[in-house]
């Protein structure tokens, strides 16, 4: 998805770069790391969960 925003804006590489400075682990987030929390969600371990948001924006919020 960012791929393709970033094709539109003209310089990948340079977005890219702008991009993941935004966020404090310094990079931008692959979809295992959705992927991590959703398997999380799915396990017996979260079973006391309830009515939780589950941010995995990589610290990007928590600025």
């Amino acid at each position: 998805m960012v791929e393709n925003f970033l094709k539109a804006q003209g310089n990948v590489e340079e977005g890219k770069k702008q991009l993941e400075s935004l966020h404090p682990v310094g990079h931008l987030g692959e979809p295992d790391d959705i992927g991590y929390g959703v398997v999380y969600l799915a396990s017996d371990e979260s079973k006391f969960m309830t009515g939780s948001e589950l941010v995995i924006d990589g610290g990007y919020t928590a600025q």
